[in-house]
């Protein structure tokens, strides 16, 4: 590995140190409170020491990256003495206890560094006073009665099998499959036997992503409780050769590059040198042998992007620059690298692919919108800097995607955007035939291919609509056969579900806005129906898409409509919309939500009396603000991981966010401007509450890094000390946004119930507690 400099090192790895302590003396017993100092950055550590049968142990939090239980490893504590070693990282801290106070020093690579703790209460992340009981949190779900078709469990327990993958070589299909017990485990399946092995087994923790690395080995990803510093795995395809790739606690890797010349080598990203950028290293998925191949030295001018080749090599790397300007890197041929284009963030110009067709290695397909409002393709000459030719472009949208066919000497396949569907465009003949085969064989459907083999002959297709969740297909090129392999919600059937109906309209200003109504049953009879106002999470680049929703479904079955509105600032559509949202969250981008709210209304489906608003992280946060700035719109408000507070939010964003911290401040506002720290206290719903007169139901994951349990514990205590009623709901093994199968239940049960009494027959108007 390469080396870093030695206090970068102390930044990095800090975040995993491990202790386990092996001593009877209980004055060690307990939460220690402590602050490191590393190039002008103070980072918090707590070490939570337990006692059990004599044998003492102790986990770790890292309050700044917001995660928390990380298990330690070994330590002695002698005479009032503490001693830390952990090999691995040539870290030692030594400490003399004196009550509820340690001195101590850290040691590493001949630094010494002072580590002062002190004991205190142990906590869990908020104030767990605000939080709901169990009991309330059923009694509320209890409200949700009606002789209705479908449960929640139906829209929202997890397929029993799911994730279809091919092996490269067609020898093998992989999947999930559900237990009794709601885990998730990886399944392989020899197609010639059908003989099925578990590969990967889901224990405590969520396996939160996977694939196939090679013929015979895969590789998947996990964090602790939703903290989101994911570790990477490797497994032979029987479940043997189990190897954590990443083994660093405190750390985020992330999946890189996979590389199809080389079977015994992925490229990831980790934050384990410094915790504010991420560096790539080149891992041996047999051993685990790690090798760095660059290093990431100027945390203030980062590089936050990698180019490598097919091979693994480097090639470009993107940078910013004083916080808000971007430098594209191309090799220069001698081993070093050099700028080529310097760019403004807000503009596009990245690397899609290089172009492996042609003899000029310097040849790549660019996405970019440097000459057009609307992000195109083009084809460049990296190395004498020239557009070579514009391959492809939407009048009225962003470019998304491109296919590349691999074995037929990489040519190009089909171009993608996104419009009110997914439109694929075919370009070669082979694909113009299936595309053509596929759209005849699922009409009024849309399609995705989720993967196929090396050879290209076998692939596995998703089919899915607004009415169907999603099938899988194969199809095998050599006998042109499609087969059925598994609906992943059987018991949905699509003509019970309602239709998604894109709409389009203009807000207040003249700006052309697009969105989404999904209207049920009653609403195409002539009733006017409930609303529930669904703005998108993000917001920046962020956009709703048409397709099967299962939350939009649940609300129909139910008898509310769900509205989806691409405010401005959503993705998609052209370099001057996103721009137009820019400084206007909380501001215009809600006047675009409201206006579609008036738009459906006077279209004549909705009971103006009955509109409530919910969201997840941004959408949270409009929540909030819609509750604030238009009180008197909507009836109720569902608070998912949102936002309340911006100064906050902005003080407690994880440390890899750190680097765009100016572009944050550009998307939304900068408190160091006058007037807009005067703007950020109008539109921060904390500084409103006096304006809140609805009802409110907040759910937040206490382990959430991008949201801090804060954001929602100062609304609540604030809206509970006016004597406001507010369910809350935390799950303590959840970060930004819940990915455990039953705790999703919990949390629409306890939705719809919150909606039957605030929309529904049963509605009781007033907030306020009896």
């Amino acid at each position: 590995m390469k080396k870093t400099q030695k206090t970068k090192q102390i930044f990095g790895t800090l975040f995993f140190l491990a202790f386990g302590i092996m001593s009877q003396a209980q004055e060690v017993v307990g939460s220690w409170h402590g602050t490191i100092e590393v190039q002008g950055a103070e980072m918090p550590l707590v070490f939570n020491v337990s006692e059990e049968e004599g044998v003492l142990s102790a986990t770790m939090d890292s309050p700044s990256q917001g995660a928390t239980g990380i298990p330690m490893d070994e330590t002695t504590f002698e005479d009032s003495q503490l001693t830390v070693v952990f090999k691995q990282a040539g870290i030692k801290y030594v400490g003399t206890a004196s009550g509820d106070k340690m001195e101590g020093t850290f040691f590493q690579g001949g630094m010494e560094l002072p580590l002062n703790l002190e004991k205190k209460e142990k906590t869990i992340p908020g104030n767990p006073d605000l939080v709901s009981s169990e009991a309330e949190l059923l009694e509320l779900a209890s409200l949700d009665q009606g002789d209705y078709r479908y449960k929640v469990e139906d829209y929202f327990a997890r397929p029993k099998a799911s994730t279809f993958r091919f092996s490269p070589d067609g020898k093998y299909m992989s999947y999930r499959e559900k237990d009794e017990n709601g885990k998730r485990h990886i399944m392989v399946k020899e197609i010639a036997s059908g003989e099925v092995k578990r590969a990967i087994e889901e224990k405590e923790e969520l396996v939160r992503g996977y694939g196939w690395i090679s013929n015979n080995r895969l590789v998947y990803a996990m964090d602790k409780g939703g903290d989101e510093n994911y570790h990477i795995y490797a497994v032979d395809l029987d479940g043997s050769n189990l190897k954590d790739l990443t083994p660093f606690d405190g750390v985020q890797a992330q999946f890189t590059e996979l590389l199809k010349e080389d079977k015994d080598h992925i490229i990831v990203s980790m934050n384990k040198n410094n915790a504010q950028v991420f560096e790539p290293y080149k891992v041996n998925v047999n051993t685990g042998e790690l090798k760095q191949l660059f290093s990431n030295e100027d945390p203030a001018n980062p590089i936050v992007g990698y180019n490598f080749d097919k091979d693994g090599n480097l090639k470009a790397y993107t940078k910013i620059r004083d916080g808000v300007e971007q430098d594209l890197y191309y090799e220069d041929g001698n081993g070093g690298y050099k700028v080529i284009k310097s760019l403004n963030w807000k503009d596009a110009f990245s690397i899609l692919d290089f172009n492996y067709a042609s003899d000029n290695p310097n040849d790549a397909y660019m996405v970019s919108n440097l000459d057009n409002d609307k992000a195109e393709v083009i084809l460049y000459d990296l190395k004498e800097g020239k557009i070579l030719k514009k391959v492809f472009s939407n009048d009225r949208y962003d470019v998304q995607d491109m296919g590349i066919s691999r074995k037929r000497g990489y040519e190009m396949d089909y171009f993608q955007y996104e419009g009110e569907k997914t439109e694929i465009v075919p370009v070669s003949d082979f694909y113009k035939q299936f595309h053509a085969k596929i759209i005849d064989r699922f009409p009024g459907k849309q399609y995705s291919i989720a993967d196929f083999t090396d050879e290209e002959d076998q692939f596995l297709i998703f089919i899915q609509s607004d009415k169907l969740y999603g099938e899988y297909y194969s199809y095998n090129q050599n006998t042109d056969e499609f087969k059925f392999l598994y609906n992943l919600m059987p018991q949905l059937k699509e003509e019970d579900m309602s239709e998604m109906r894109p709409i389009s309209f203009k807000s207040r200003d003249g700006l052309t806005l697009h969105g989404y109504i999904t209207l049920p049953k009653a609403a195409l009879a002539g009733e006017k129906v409930p609303l529930i106002v669904n703005p998108h999470g993000g917001p920046q680049g962020i956009r709703d898409s048409w397709g099967f929703n299962p939350e939009s479904q649940l609300f129909a079955s139910r008898g509310y409509a769900t509205l989806q509105v691409n405010f401005r600032i959503s993705g998609g559509y052209g370099k001057e919309f996103l721009e137009s949202g820019f400084k206007q969250i909380g501001r215009k981008a809600m006047d675009d939500v409201e206006d579609g709210v008036e738009y459906v209304i006077d279209q004549g489906w909705i009971d103006p009396g009955k509109v409530a608003i919910y969201g997840g992280s941004h959408g949270g946060y409009a929540v909030l603000r819609g509750l604030t700035k238009t009180p008197d719109l909507y009836a109720c408000g569902v608070d998912y991981v949102g936002v309340s507070n911006l100064f906050t939010f902005m003080e407690t964003i994880p440390p890899y966010w750190k680097p765009y911290l100016k572009i944050i401040k550009e998307i939304w506002y900068d408190e160091d401007i006058p007037e807009e720290k005067k703007i950020m206290e109008e539109v921060s719903p904390v500084y409103q509450i006096d304006k809140i007169k609805k009802p409110l139901f907040v759910v937040q994951g206490a382990n959430d890094p991008r949201v801090n349990i804060d954001e929602s514990d100062q609304i609540v205590s604030a809206l509970r000390g006016k004597g406001f009623d507010v369910p809350y709901m935390v799950k303590y093994d959840e970060g930004h946004g819940f990915g455990k199968e039953e705790n999703r239940i919990e949390l629409y049960k306890a939705m719809m119930g919150f909606y039957a009494k605030h929309l529904g027959n049963q509605e009781i108007p007033k907030p306020l507690k009896d």
